[in-house]
């Protein structure tokens, strides 16, 4: 039965997330509250499994399970209640809707690999292999927004110098303010487990009980497996210890820390020394954090265009297929070049420099296009391109100004940029 403190948490909690599963109902977030519930059935599993667990390899995991379960309801949760402000302050602010005011930029991938802590072990205990063993478990539970992934478990002794995770770990929603936290949880696990089994204290005892009596105790403790039923071994199997994982250190990465080779982030430690969790940190840590946002790879508009002169006029040149992707327009002879990957036969650069305006139709029957505008060698040289009706060349301004937004400039159509924002939110325009 569960004393008056914990049965009162536990409604608690259980009112908590009734709250949440009411926000989720009436959003309509049908992704989000599946996976809430995903996490408090398993979190539910675990806890069932946990007094059960004959193992101790099994009392670890499911301890770790229980970890990551709480963190995926709490991140679940409060992102709902993100979503839920942002829908009830747009519904404060009618006004200021708009096709502008609503482009956002593109969300991309965020990859963090090659992660590695150093440890810092006392020279009698790491060269000297002097002092009781201590050993530990640890984990790292990285998250952006909801999304919530951990790494294996490592054991850790002192005869490690570094902690490393191996593989990589993606976020595949990243928006370019993203935040990466990293939480390095430690459970300590008991120094003389591998001593204190029955065969060892068995042995312990005969040769302090003397030959007769030792060989009797250690062939009735060695014998046990193979006995007939109803025999019992010298000592009880000691009991499975519940392990307690606890936060060793955490740090937080962002945009400003992505960088193409392997960088040194500082660690926030959060415990001490006389926790049973110990391990003897740097203070460091090392890790490749990569971001590619997703106009980089998928194209924001393709289409037909038709190049016009500098100072002609009339329907334009022959037709163009173009793809309007990453840091360009890439223009084909043909839809078939462009699936097939072949070099495009012209390409119009798109960068934060580049400026983009409507051409209004002309009294000769000079149909609507979009002009794009870049800067080479101090001069500035315009590109003309002709859309086949007017509703065409309105999606290719559209579309030039979304993809402007997603590399950092906030193209037309739109209010104009915020200066208290980045003109360059993912960094990736020169």
């Amino acid at each position: 039965m569960e004393v008056g403190g914990g049965r009162r948490l536990r409604i608690l909690e259980d009112l908590n997330m009734l709250y949440i599963r009411q926000i989720a109902a009436s959003i309509q977030e049908p992704e989000l509250q599946r996976a809430l519930e995903r996490a408090l059935r398993v979190r539910e599993g675990a806890r069932r499994l946990l007094p059960a667990c004959s193992r101790p390899e099994q009392a670890l995991e499911t301890t770790k399970t229980l970890v990551l379960c709480d963190a995926r309801v709490v991140a679940a949760g409060g992102e709902l209640q993100r979503r839920q402000e942002a829908r009830l302050r747009g519904a404060r602010r009618p006004s200021e809707g708009g096709p502008g005011a609503e482009r956002v930029p593109c969300r991309g991938t965020v990859c963090i690999s090659d992660l590695r802590i150093p440890l810092m072990w006392k020279d009698t205990e790491y060269f000297r292999n002097k002092g009781e063993l201590h050993r530990c478990a640890v984990f790292l539970l990285l998250q952006v927004g909801a999304e919530i992934h951990d790494t294996p478990t490592v054991l850790v002794d002192r005869t490690l110098t570094d902690i490393c995770f191996e593989g990589a770990v993606l976020f595949s929603e990243a928006g370019p303010d993203f935040e990466l936290r990293l939480e390095l949880y430690s459970a300590g696990l008991p120094g003389g487990a591998q001593g204190s089994s029955p065969r060892r204290l068995a042995t312990r005892l005969g040769s302090s009980l003397g030959r007769a009596a030792g060989r009797r105790a250690r062939a009735h403790a060695e014998g046990t497996a193979g006995s007939p039923p109803g025999t019992a071994a010298l000592l009880p199997p000691p009991g499975v210890p519940c392990p307690r994982f606890q936060l060793l250190a955490h740090t937080v990465l962002s945009l400003a820390q992505v960088h193409d080779g392997f960088r040194t982030h500082d660690l926030v430690i959060a415990a001490d020394e006389q926790s049973p969790c110990w391990v003897p940190l740097y203070g460091r840590m090392c890790c490749r954090l990569a971001a590619r946002p997703r106009c980089m790879d998928t194209p924001a508009a393709t289409g037909t265009l038709r190049l016009q002169a500098p100072g002609a006029e009339g329907p334009g040149g022959a037709p163009l297929f173009c793809v309007l992707q990453g840091p360009g327009l890439l223009c084909y002879g043909s839809a078939g070049q462009a699936e097939a990957g072949q070099e495009p036969t012209l390409t119009i650069a798109v960068t934060k420099d580049t400026r983009v305006r409507a051409l209004e139709g002309g009294s000769r029957g000079q149909p609507p296009g979009v002009a794009v505008t870049n800067r080479l060698g101090g001069e500035e040289v315009t590109h003309a391109l002709l859309a086949e009706s007017p509703a065409e060349a309105q999606r290719w301004l559209q579309a030039f100004g979304q993809h402007l937004c997603d590399l950092g400039e906030p193209g037309p159509p739109g209010p104009p940029p915020d200066p208290r924002e980045p003109r360059d939110p993912w960094g990736t325009l020169p």
